[in-house]
């Protein structure tokens, strides 16, 4: 996952304000009387030293330009300060985005459930098609499409087919486990997703595994083969959306396209067979478009159901650290385990206790651990105190 480089702990620069878009004037840099670097524009000379007299005589020359020793703790909007002020407002709302996109995607079986009575296929494939409409117009008003059709082949279309494969995948076995009462389990392959992404990363990324990583990842490995080996018939939803998630991740980490043009061109490759699957559910009488209003209105709205949460979390990503995004990664299982057992009373086998517990766990180190990283990565790069 890439992103524009934070100055500072995301979790640190939430609380800083600051406006955006001014520009800065360069700076020379001078020693405060009380040690502290004082910033002085360069169309301004810095005053002379202060010579030893009278008190008015020191304000004299206060007033004819030397700046207090203060100054250089005030804030002010054309000092590199600001930099650090800026690089905040984007973060903080990076991190509204993607608070937004995973409390979207943890409240979308609020949103299936409605759909129950449509088959899976024609679900996905009104979540493609209108989808596509949303993107398309998106890509339009933006004049992006004609560079996009210029990134759009080669080594990189063939990545967007797998990718947009993979996410087929997962959307049907998700829609599918959520119409048949397996929320549960749907909730369990999202939360073992992160470790498998960290997985990953040591796997096919050559990244450096740390020790308490490892730890949790083997925490969840043992939940996972508990609940395989006390009857646990329907881990293999659990699997295949950890699994799908992570590789389509792992595809669109390493393809050459921005986050509206991938998402774009991935939906275009499966419209054709969303299509087919439509034309065909219409001659068989089977199509629940048509219906009634009501529910063609709900199958319309899974163009922006669907896309407004991956497009939270592209704008996320480009702005958030590895480690906060690995954080709110937890935010959409939780939900979705809640809402299984809380709203639709979907039973919780002791297997699957043991399971959440030892996955609770390993993520619960994990994100220790992240947070542990990131705070000594922050004291390292902080300049000494003067």
């Amino acid at each position: 996952m890439s992103g524009a480089q934070i100055v500072g702990d995301p979790f640190d620069n939430i609380i800083l304000g600051g406006g955006a878009g001014r520009r800065h004037r360069p700076v020379a840099m001078r020693m405060g009387g009380d040690g502290v670097d004082a910033q002085v524009p360069r169309h301004q000379s810095p005053a002379p030293p202060v010579a030893a007299g009278t008190t008015n005589q020191r304000r004299q020359k206060q007033r004819a330009g030397a700046p207090r020793k203060s100054a250089a703790r005030l804030p002010h909007p054309d000092r590199p300060g600001t930099a650090r002020t800026m690089s905040a407002a984007s973060t903080r709302t990076g991190l509204l985005q993607g608070i937004g996109a995973y409390t979207l995607w943890g409240a979308l079986p609020l949103y299936l459930h409605l759909l129950s009575g449509v088959p899976p296929l024609q679900v996905i494939a009104h979540r493609v098609l209108w989808s596509l409409v949303l993107l398309a117009v998106i890509v339009v008003a933006t004049r992006r499409l004609r560079p996009l059709l210029a990134v759009a082949r080669g080594r990189t279309l063939l990545m967007l087919a797998g990718s947009a494969t993979l996410i087929a995948i997962n959307w049907f076995v998700y829609i599918w486990a959520v119409d048949n009462a397996h929320l549960v389990e749907a909730s369990l392959g999202y939360f073992i997703n992160p470790l498998v992404n960290v997985a990953l990363g040591t796997l096919l990324l050559h990244e450096r595994l740390g020790r308490v990583q490892a730890i949790a990842i083997g925490l969840a490995a043992c939940g996972v083969l508990i609940f395989a080996l006390n009857g646990g018939g329907a881990i293999w939803i659990s699997l295949a959306l950890a699994l799908s998630f992570a590789f389509y991740g792992f595809l669109r980490k390493i393809c050459a396209i921005d986050s509206l043009g991938g998402l774009t061109v991935e939906t275009a490759l499966i419209a054709p067979v969303a299509l087919a699957i439509l034309i065909v559910a219409g001659r068989n009488g089977t199509s629940a478009f048509g219906s009634g209003t009501g529910m063609d209105l709900l199958l319309v709205l899974a163009g922006p159901v669907t896309a407004a949460p991956l497009l939270l979390f592209a704008a996320a990503a480009r702005t958030l650290r590895y480690t906060t995004i690995g954080l709110l990664q937890f935010i959409a299982p939780t939900l979705q385990f809640l809402e299984a057992v809380l709203l639709y009373h979907e039973p919780v086998r002791p297997a699957q206790l043991a399971t959440f517990a030892l996955i609770w766990a390993g993520c619960g180190l994990y994100a220790w651990s992240s947070v542990a990283a990131a705070a000594a990565q922050r004291r390292t790069s902080s300049p000494p105190a003067r």
